[in-house]
């Protein structure tokens, strides 16, 4: 399923649009609240959760870089991570939106796949952002 979503003109879509998006700030910021209405729409629950987690855990890595907190995101990272949030928001993919359950299987799969794939990203912005939210005391 991956190959054929990586591979749709969906997809290939989103990739165009992601380089123009990664490139403006305000874009990122737009993007990062359009999934978070997306999710809360969508009522995700029960077994999703951890792909909410997941998509929760793409948002805060795209408003860290957006916002300039965060710098160690590499470049073609960034472009997937957008490139997915922007097929994930997007109600025409693969598996249209409005078909009850089966419409969002395309993107669990494919948020599935990017968090497998970026393991080492998602693990430093881990720990930066658990780092930054330590206090020291002393």
């Amino acid at each position: 399923m991956i190959a054929r979503i990586l591979n749709s003109i969906f997809f290939k879509n989103a990739k165009g649009k992601a380089g123009r998006y990664v490139r403006n700030s305000a874009k990122l910021f737009d993007l990062a609240k359009d999934v978070v209405g997306k999710l809360q729409n969508v009522g995700i629950k029960g077994n999703l959760s951890e792909f909410q987690a997941s998509v929760q855990l793409l948002i805060r890595m795209v408003r860290a870089y957006a916002s300039g907190e965060y710098k160690g995101l590499p470049w073609k990272s960034l472009l997937s991570i957008v490139a997915v949030l922007i097929y994930f928001v997007s109600p025409i993919d693969l598996l249209p939106d409005f078909l009850p359950v089966i419409g969002i299987t395309d993107d669990v799969a494919l948020v599935v796949w990017l968090i497998k794939t970026l393991g080492d990203d998602v693990k430093k912005f881990s720990d930066w952002e658990k780092k930054e939210k330590t206090i020291n005391i002393g």
